[in-house]
């Protein structure tokens, strides 16, 4: 959807990202997303706007630090943005197909 039938339509572009992510795009080119909450809650998206526990930070710096050494020691392998993608977008079907049944 551009960013101008966005504004135009906003009641519609609502109704759109409550079934689906919607792209926004500006001059032909995609400047951002808009997906519900109940898509958002699976991501880490509700944890920029959550006040963090006493603790948050030590215990987060410290699964930083355990994912490096495992990466780092070829226990995981990294997974292209493509495939990344390909994989969250089928999981963002799938929910929504989910939820439509």
């Amino acid at each position: 959807m551009t960013a101008r039938d966005a504004k135009t339509h906003f009641g519609e572009f609502l109704d759109a990202m409550q079934r689906e992510p919607v792209v926004v795009t500006k001059n032909n080119r995609p400047v951002g997303i808009m997906l519900s909450i109940e898509d958002a809650a699976d991501t880490l998206i509700p944890e920029m706007f959550m006040q963090k526990e006493a603790g948050y930070d030590e215990w987060f710096q410290a699964k930083v630090t355990q994912s490096l050494a495992s990466f780092q020691s070829d226990l995981q392998k990294l997974t292209p943005h493509d495939e990344a993608m390909a994989k969250v977008w089928q999981r963002v079907q799938d929910k929504a197909a989910a939820a439509s049944t």
